[in-house]
């Protein structure tokens, strides 16, 4: 292992190590996604996301936390949950210092040095960091409650609200009824398939 990427993608810059990788990483550019789940339609560049994504429809969760043996059906899920566990947080801001475990909460961050609110209201010209700051703000205008409780159906004008409700339904890990329905991108879990797709809403 040389650390040596001699395979270049003209089309970014970004290198590769192999051939194959960068075959794989031209498809995102060309948008092809030959992988096409059959059940909802949803198609993906890569193989391994689309073997992600049948969990989604199976319910199989393969991935076991031994600290807390919560289950996620996909490895990158898995792996943010165990940084939490760990109180790893990898991804640091240059200015400050201040660190985060994902990067897309860094890159929101950073907006807080440069002063960059890319996330305006068409309704009166407020800008936010977040594109979930924007949302709850629109709220206001509204009256629109857009996080909505996933046992129950009840909507909230923001993520704080929902959460606080969340907890009346008492039902800590492995308690209750079987969730089978895992949301591929954070991993929680649903009972219902209406429940996870009002869910996957607010992942946008």
């Amino acid at each position: 292992h040389t650390g040596e990427r001699p395979y270049l993608c003209a089309e970014c810059g970004k290198s590769f190590g192999r051939s194959s990788s960068l075959a794989c990483h031209q498809r995102i550019h060309a948008a092809a996604k030959p992988f096409c789940c059959r059940l909802c339609a949803k198609s993906f560049t890569q193989l391994s996301s689309y073997q992600s994504h049948q969990r989604v429809h199976t319910g199989e969760r393969p991935y076991l936390c031994a600290q807390c043996g919560r289950t996620f059906g996909d490895p990158s899920s898995f792996r943010r949950h165990q940084r939490a566990h760990q109180g790893v947080k990898p991804y640091g801001c240059g200015e400050c210092g201040r660190a985060f475990r994902q990067p897309a909460d860094l890159a929101v961050h950073r907006r807080t040095h440069t002063g960059e609110r890319p996330w305006r209201c068409g309704e009166c010209g407020k800008g936010f960091v977040a594109s979930w700051d924007l949302k709850r703000h629109r709220a206001t205008h509204s009256g629109e409650r857009p996080w909505r409780c996933g046992e129950c159906g009840k909507g909230f004008g923001g993520a704080a609200g929902l959460r606080k409700h969340e907890r009346t339904h008492g039902k800590g890990e492995g308690e209750g009824e079987p969730r089978p329905f895992p949301c591929p991108q954070c991993g929680r879990s649903f009972a219902s398939g209406a429940g996870l797709r009002r869910h996957q809403r607010r992942h946008g």
